[in-house]
């Protein structure tokens, strides 16, 4: 299976006050732990930002929004737009722990449906799902009609929610989901 990794780098990271994506988490950049571990479950990995200037030390394929202004939906969408491959694992730059054995069995778990919607502690992360290329037509007519939520998608299309991880150690999940929005998760992410 040909699987396109793509981050999405748009966010305006008001809630930790700096880009979130650039802060430094041992000897890098957030994001380009993020990308290191996409590249190791995919064939293609891209960033989607509107500002592709601060990313070009990652080496990667950089695509921006062509919805503009409409938030991770249009992320989504420009991903599926500029992929070469028909599925997609999605990762958010604030996800720094990201793991390819929770990709890999996202990955596993797709069969015949158009996503798959990890679940983890009760919560729904859409934006480290998997996502066929086949539902770019529905994503551009919510983004058409103005409807920005990413969950509005799953009332369109044949989604699996995955929330048995067979197995993969507690610690492993725990950090895989871990995101960081605000300085105190920063700092929490620094210990981990």
């Amino acid at each position: 299976m040909q699987v396109s990794g793509i981050i999405l780098a748009g966010g305006k990271s008001s809630r930790m006050g700096t880009n979130k994506s650039l802060l430094p988490i041992e000897t890098k950049a957030s994001i380009a732990h993020v990308a290191d571990e996409l590249k190791k479950c995919s064939q293609q990995t891209m960033v989607i930002t509107n500002e592709p200037a601060q990313y070009t030390f990652l080496g990667l394929d950089m695509f921006s929004d062509r919805y503009k202004d409409m938030g991770p939906l249009a992320g989504m969408e420009a991903g599926l737009h500029y992929s070469s491959s028909d599925v997609c694992a999605f990762a958010a730059c604030d996800m720094p722990f990201i793991d390819q054995e929770v990709y890999r069995l996202l990955l596993h778990s797709l069969g015949s449906h158009d996503a798959v919607i990890p679940v983890y502690n009760e919560k729904m992360h859409p934006l480290a799902g998997i996502y066929k290329k086949r539902v770019l037509p529905q994503i551009q007519n919510l983004l058409d009609r103005d409807q920005r939520k990413v969950r509005t998608l799953f009332r369109h299309i044949n989604v699996r929610y995955v929330s048995d991880y067979k197995g993969l150690p507690a610690q492993m999940l725990e950090r895989h989901f871990f995101n960081m929005n605000y300085p105190g998760q920063y700092e929490v992410a620094k210990r981990l």
